[in-house]
């Protein structure tokens, strides 16, 4: 079988570089970058040399750049790999996306897709391209892989435990997921350093058009697991939006750039970036809702932080990041009402074969999973085990499921009409 050869478009995003943070079976060694000259490219062919140098278990990778204004349309005549990697300028990406489909390549691309609704027919555009050419066309949905959120789709998944789906209400939705995400962080052990377009939404787009995809990708996936979700299935009512002040010494500190970008929003000296949403909807009938939020740096030691709540009629299944769990993500099973002992003892007992190790505590109000550390995989340990996914199905046409492009198209309905209502609310 031939190797896999990557082609990296326009690296906007440390996302891009991640996808490379190891060697893998089947991946041809040398890689094409395609990308305008600048700080975006040079940042990431950083990222590169640092895997290349690192003392443990450094990569070998061998990069060839084409650098210059057009490198679209030298990146599609030239076709020097098989996939494409997409990691950035959420704005142009779903056209860059259907351009290299329609060439013949695989695409492999980070969230979001489209940060705009009036772009869901380009979305409907590459998914059908792909159906037609037998292409795999993915993108990077890391909280899948999360152990907490793997966890708890396995806790709301077992009827004994979890019940049936409570539909909730407006004031109290069966389901409510949260995620806070910070400006300035470490990346792979650097401080990341973000390009002034970043604070342009309508070049990034809105806190739920981009994170916020986590949060409706992980919806369906752990109510309705491998269930193709219709847009018709769901009803969009409200959403809202604010900002996140940022100063000009933490701008300086994250982007490098002294002074804030024209046609930004400052208020007393502060840059204001609306990256904050939350949208409230409909799933099947479930009341849903979603807030994602950005702060600009967080206390030593917490770093990013999650919330998640599955409210089932036997039990409430949560994931909780607080002081209680010293900022580190843990599982809760909450009762609501009939005695859950045996039921979970019997869920522990078979979870072992995918969850090695995995206990059950009694707590106050109910009872905590406690998870071994060699489950605790990070954030960037993720992006290999996606790409490992991805080949998979790139060796084998045909293997993506469907449901993976259904709901890929009903995630990005949700963000973005979320925004779409947040703006007109505002």
């Amino acid at each position: 079988m031939s190797l896999v050869q990557l082609i990296t478009f326009d690296p906007g995003h440390f996302h891009a570089a991640l996808v490379q943070k190891e060697m893998l079976p089947g991946v041809d060694a040398r890689v094409h970058v395609y990308a305008p000259l600048g700080t975006d490219l040079l940042d990431h062919l950083g990222r590169l040399a640092g895997f290349n140098n690192r003392d443990d278990y450094p990569t070998s990778w061998q990069v060839e750049v084409h650098a210059g204004p057009d490198a679209l349309s030298r990146m599609l005549a030239e076709k020097p790999g098989t996939v494409v990697v997409l990691s950035g300028r959420n704005r142009r990406k779903i056209d860059v996306i259907v351009a290299s489909l329609r060439a013949g390549l695989h695409v492999l691309a980070d969230k979001p897709w489209v940060i705009d609704a009036s772009d869901l027919p380009k979305l409907d555009t590459a998914l059908e391209v792909a159906r037609e050419r037998n292409l795999v066309a993915w993108d990077i949905m890391t909280e899948r892989y999360e152990i907490t959120s793997r966890l708890q789709r396995s806790l709301v998944g077992d009827r004994r435990i979890f019940g049936e789906v409570d539909p909730g209400s407006p004031e109290r939705p069966g389901v409510t997921l949260e995620s806070v995400h910070y400006i300035i962080k470490q990346v792979a052990g650097s401080a990341l350093r973000r390009p002034a377009w970043f604070f342009n939404a309508e070049e990034q787009g809105e806190g739920l058009a981009d994170v916020g995809t986590h949060l409706a990708d992980l919806v369906p996936w752990v109510l309705f697991p491998g269930q193709a979700i219709a847009p018709s299935e769901i009803e969009v009512v409200r959403g809202s939006r604010s900002t996140t002040a940022i100063g000009k010494a933490d701008f300086q500190r994250v982007t490098g750039q002294a002074e804030f970008p024209p046609g930004a929003t400052v208020v007393s000296g502060q840059l204001l970036h609306p990256c904050n949403n939350t949208v409230l909807y409909r799933l099947r009938g479930v009341w849903v809702w979603l807030n994602a939020s950005w702060g600009v740096e967080s206390l030593p030691g917490r770093g990013d932080r999650q919330f998640g709540q599955f409210r089932g009629t036997r039990s409430i299944i949560e994931v909780r990041q607080g002081e209680a769990e010293r900022y580190i993500p843990e599982v809760y099973i909450v009762p609501r009402g009939p005695d859950l002992t045996e039921a979970i003892q019997r869920w522990q007992e078979q979870a072992q074969e995918e969850f090695p190790g995995v206990s059950v505590e009694a707590v106050r109000g109910g009872y905590r999973l406690e998870i071994p550390e060699p489950l605790r995989t990070g954030h960037e340990t993720h992006f290999t085990a996606i790409t490992r996914r991805f080949l998979s199905f790139v060796q084998t046409p045909g293997s993506l499921p469907a449901w993976e492009w259904a709901n890929m198209r009903a995630k990005y309905h949700v963000t973005t009409h979320g925004v779409r209502l947040a703006r007109a609310a505002n």
